[in-house]
């Protein structure tokens, strides 16, 4: 089973490749030494009656030439090896790289736990491809043609047993194999669906207990476990059929050659030397057809794992993502005025989240985006932070065509505050520096203390070292946007993205952050993702979206006035007021 995208990847290691195949050539001719060795040795010693001191140099060539064998099977072995190793990493970097350009976008349709078996699981199947049975094709492809380019001018007739009876090993291999492909595919899946399901139920586990469908979950995943158990038994079925076939082929073969063998030397028409010769080299015939038969499973769990490797490096990057990294930072110290122009951005090529978009945000000014969900609000924000790209229509920064910034560049001036921030398994210094790598311990303090977050350090035992837990488990929701305020603080940037940044605070502690995020705001461009009254009125410029488009611009008080969908929208929540 060769596959065109594991070959061209193998393509980049051909040296290594040329050094198995030379090494497979050496043991070939080692073999044939061994044999000669030996069947000159026996000769000697049993038919015409030599003394130790006449074949002691047989014995020593019989030695030196099965230690050059071994010597030249483990090279060929670490040489395969270690071309695995480079070319398995070389693939997950890439995998990961690709994975990093297309982004949260692409990400977030996907299963976390599948992507996960993917990189893992899938790469380390493609690395047995690779180290057994790409070299395993080599030998197989090789060392038959050499033996028997030797037993061909020394018996012509054991010759034609063993060409005639070959090709039976490849095609039973093939035969069974086709079965196997099918159902390495389904066991690759199965351990695919495994993974993606279990941290499902890991992440979710809180809910799930409240609900009381822990059980039901575990009873999901038993079953799931179990339809990977039963693929990787019929796998290990199969596998084993293949081995019975091969080894029974194999072994009839051999007894073909040492039948006709046997009686030719029983007749006196083939040497006792020649005879023993052909027998110990008909195995070695077919030792390396049976091992690519053995090895075909690994060769198919290899071409499972690639499909869906591929089909992930298959997806087409965001053009960001190829854009060049400038050699040198270019922030501008001035806050950025933004222009969008005509913008349309179709999900999959059909879903519509925006549709001809056009407003601007003006430098150093606040602009505040509502309106009801499903309205292109959070597409907005991310083809702002270009982890997508307009289906049509222009974003400018300074006039400056947005895709014509390095990606780099342009990320090193913004500064988002999502609604829901990601927090790492790591310290709280460690999740803080993820905004600015240089911060120094007294920069974190800082940061912190703006954020309203000096009681939460001098509680927790290590300080700025203290883990934080999964996702930040051991922060409550308000402390964990509160870590997210603090990373933009810490990160300085002239563009600041708040999503729904006080979503999780109290109103009280909410009061407690106003000064702060004043602070943070003043002299930089803000966009402000909201639905909160007192996060929404303040804004220099508020902009009502809806089906992608923006409806109403204008400020809270002539919004409020026109009793268009702004006012609709804040009307029940000034009644309570």
């Amino acid at each position: 089973m060769i596959d065109r995208r594991l070959l061209s990847l193998a393509r980049s290691g051909r040296g290594a490749w040329v050094a198995v195949a030379a090494l497979a050539v050496c043991g070939a001719g080692l073999a044939i030494g061994q044999a000669w060795s030996l069947s000159r040795l026996l000769d000697r010693a049993f038919l015409r009656g030599d003394g130790l001191a006449e074949v002691t140099p047989l014995l020593g060539a019989l030695v030196l030439f099965s230690l050059l064998r071994a010597g030249a099977s483990c090279g060929a072995d670490l040489a395969a090896a270690g071309t695995a190793i480079r070319l398995k990493t070389a693939l997950r970097d890439t995998l990961i790289d690709h994975l990093v350009a297309l982004g949260p976008a692409y990400a977030q349709a996907q299963r976390t736990g599948e992507l996960a078996a993917t990189v893992v699981e899938g790469v380390e199947a493609v690395d047995a491809y690779l180290r057994q049975y790409l070299p395993q094709i080599l030998l197989a492809a090789l060392l038959p043609l050499c033996l028997l380019a030797v037993i061909l001018p020394v018996d012509p007739l054991s010759a034609l047993v063993l060409a005639a009876t070959a090709p039976l090993l490849p095609l039973f291999t093939i035969l069974i194999g086709r079965a196997a492909e099918a159902l390495t595919r389904r066991q690759f899946g199965a351990l695919s669906l495994l993974s993606a399901h279990f941290l499902d139920v890991l992440q979710g586990l809180t809910t799930l207990k409240l609900l009381r469908q822990s059980r039901e979950q575990a009873e999901v995943i038993r079953r799931v476990g179990d339809a990977y158990r039963a693929a990787t038994l019929q796998v290990l079925r199969v596998a084993f059929l293949t081995g019975l076939a091969l080894e029974l082929v194999a072994t009839l073969s051999t007894a073909m050659v040492a039948v006709q063998v046997g009686l030719r030397l029983l007749y006196s028409r083939l040497g006792f030397q020649e005879a023993m010769f052909v027998l110990v080299l008909a195995p070695e015939f077919y030792l390396p057809l049976r091992g690519l038969g053995t090895r075909f499973h690994t060769g198919a769990a290899g071409v499972a794992a690639v499909e869906r490797i591929f089909q992930v490096l298959a997806a087409p990057r965001p053009p960001a993502a190829a854009a060049p990294r400038a050699a040198t930072p270019s922030s501008p110290a001035a806050p950025p005025a933004l222009s969008i122009r005509d913008v349309q951005y179709a999900y999959d090529g059909a879903r519509a989240a925006l549709q001809g978009l056009t407003f601007d945000i003006p430098a150093g000014g606040t602009t505040a985006i509502v309106g009801p969900s499903g309205g292109g609000k959070s597409t907005l924000v991310y083809l702002l932070l270009r982890f997508l790209e307009p289906t049509s229509g222009e974003i400018t920064i300074d006039g400056r065509s947005l895709p014509q910034i390095p990606i780099e560049d342009w990320r090193r001036q913004v500064a988002w505050v999502p609604q829901s921030p990601h927090l790492f398994p790591l310290s709280l210094a460690e999740n803080l520096r993820i905004a600015r790598p240089d911060a120094t311990d007294e920069d974190l303090r800082l940061a912190l203390a703006r954020a309203e977050l000096n009681e939460l350090v001098s509680g927790l035992p290590a300080g700025l070292d203290s883990l934080i837990g999964e996702r930040g488990a051991r922060l409550s929701a308000g402390e964990a946007q509160r870590l997210a305020i603090a990373r933009a603080f810490l990160r300085q940037a002239p563009f600041v993205i708040f999503d729904e940044a006080t979503a999780s605070l109290d109103p009280a502690l909410e009061a407690r952050l106003q000064s702060a995020t004043e602070s943070l705001m003043r002299g930089r461009t803000v966009l402000v993702v909201a639905h909160r009254l007192s996060t929404v009125y303040r804004a220099d410029q508020i902009v009502v979206m809806q089906t992608g488009r923006a409806v109403e611009r204008g400020s809270h008080a002539a919004l409020w006035g026109a009793g268009g969908l702004y006012h609709r929208m804040l009307a029940p929540f000034m009644e309570t007021v």
